[in-house]
């Protein structure tokens, strides 16, 4: 018996594929998950408060001004990318929602007519039916 998860390939939405052919398709918005992808990791941790400790011992004396200029800086730009990210992600859910919302508009109306179709041929079927029982009562 063979595992599903390891037999099918993964396959995307084809929403999700096409966000991706644009965020690669832009060398600015390659740059900015580049930094996000970094800024939210902990070797983005580890590098900063390594560099910061390092920036304290060694070349700064309190109450270090251009230390608290740099963080600041980085805080603003950081924040800029976040922003950026958070944008982006919300303007990918809105596609996939919209997506969503007309695959889900096709399958009511599929949905209906099937509905009204079924209802007209059980209605001639059980007019036919009834038709049988009175042709039946007028023999016998």
């Amino acid at each position: 018996m063979s595992d599903r998860s390891t037999s099918v390939p993964a396959t995307h939405h084809p929403t999700v594929l096409r966000h991706e052919r644009e965020r690669a398709s832009h060398a600015q918005l390659r740059a900015a998950d580049a930094v996000t992808a970094f800024a939210g990791s902990m070797a983005f941790v580890y590098v900063h408060a390594l560099a910061f400790v390092g920036w304290l011992i060694w070349v700064e004396s309190p109450p270090w001004p251009a230390l608290t200029l740099i963080v600041s800086l980085e805080a603003i730009f950081l924040s800029t990318f976040v922003l950026i990210g958070q944008n982006r992600q919300a303007s990918f859910q809105r596609a996939k929602a919209d997506h969503d919302f007309v695959e889900e508009e096709m399958e009511l109306h599929t949905n209906t007519e099937l509905t009204r179709q079924i209802h007209v041929l059980t209605t001639e079927l059980h007019q036919r039916l009834l038709e049988g029982d009175d042709h039946q009562g007028t023999l016998k």
